[in-house]
């Protein structure tokens, strides 16, 4: 039986949905549009737009790597606003950051789609600005986004960069500090296990942000996102099952994962790709001090990388009955 949303609506609640069904879009389908467009418009009369983008998309082709370009104005977009208060989004903070040093800030989970760390990272809707002062946030998405014309343009504007080495160093190494680099450690493989009620983190073997952190002597920022993982619900892939194997197999292809998501849609409650309204808090830890060391060893990766899981731990477990999580439920490594 469909559940129909009522005519009633109030006007800011329609609006509240309405951005979050554009960021949806964009999320799924903006890059495909904006490849469209661009090859498009070569076979019409303003064929001229494109050919000089092209030209300037080459010239611009490292900017993704050398911290973006970010836009004040898109950032603090009313629109954000709206989708804020439609799950609604709260950033907390746990300890102060000194704007005069540089942060590795690892965001757990990923979620389906990695609501939190957008709107928190990539707008102003939640007040990064005002919480963590002198503090720029960069989040790191993965580059394959960034060879889409016009669409590249617009994630940097939110201040999005690519997943690269080259990218993280450029922004770590801002020598008066006050740089965040902000990584989703599990990354696509880890939206495989995202529905209501999982705390699974893929996370054991992912060293590679601690390592970097070693290699500029940036503290390490644990960040727990509650609430991220409850705003889709997820068709069952269990491990071992073809549908996770054929998901896997496209990731390995594409870079990307393919979660079969669904939630709610646009005038009823019962099917679509619209989250759910559901709250999301996240809430950041207090920075892990870390020595530099250009070529550390595996021992002191290791050393480091536990140090961060217990520290993600103990924020968890701080923090979860504020949030409404049974007290026998704790985070998996995987």
């Amino acid at each position: 039986m469909v559940e129909f949303a009522p005519l009633s609506v109030p006007l800011q609640r329609r609006l509240q949905t309405a951005s979050v069904v554009q960021w949806v879009f964009s999320f799924l389908c903006l890059a495909q549009c904006c490849t469209a467009v661009f090859i498009a418009l070569f076979f019409t009369r303003f064929w001229l737009v494109s050919a000089l983008y092209a030209a300037w998309w080459f010239i611009d082709r490292e900017k993704p790597r050398k911290g973006a370009r970010r836009i004040h104005a898109l950032r603090n977009s009313v629109i954000w606003r709206y989708m804020r208060d439609y799950f609604p989004v709260k950033l907390v903070k746990t300890a102060e950051l000194d704007p005069r040093q540089n942060y590795v800030m690892g965001f757990h989970p990923h979620g389906v789609l990695a609501v939190g760390a957008f709107l928190n990272f990539c707008t102003e809707a939640s007040g990064f600005s005002t919480i963590f002062p002198g503090i720029t946030p960069h989040l790191m998405m993965l580059s394959l986004w960034f060879r889409f014309p016009f669409f590249r343009d617009y994630l940097m504007s939110a201040g999005l960069v690519s997943s690269d080495k080259e990218s993280a160093s450029y922004v770590l190494q801002k020598p008066e500090g006050g740089n965040m680099l902000a990584i989703i450690v599990g990354g696509a493989q880890e939206a495989l296990d995202a529905r209501p009620g999982s705390y699974t983190l893929l996370l054991k073997n992912r060293k590679g942000f601690v390592r970097l952190a070693i290699e500029h002597g940036t503290p390490l920022v644990p960040i727990f996102s509650f609430g991220e993982n409850d705003l889709f619900e997820q068709v069952r892939n269990p491990k071992g099952s073809w549908l996770r194997k054929l998901q896997h197999r496209l990731q390995q292809i594409m870079g990307i994962s393919l979660p079969l998501f669904h939630a709610r849609g646009i005038f009823q409650y019962s099917f679509g790709l619209v989250p759910y309204r559901r709250p999301i808090c996240t809430v950041v830890g207090k920075p892990i001090p870390v020595q530099r060391k250009h070529r550390p060893s595996e021992e002191e990766v290791d050393q480091v990388h536990q140090k961060y899981l217990n520290e993600l731990c103990k924020l968890f477990e701080e923090h979860k009955a504020k949030y409404n999580i049974p007290e026998d439920r704790h985070l998996e490594f995987i």
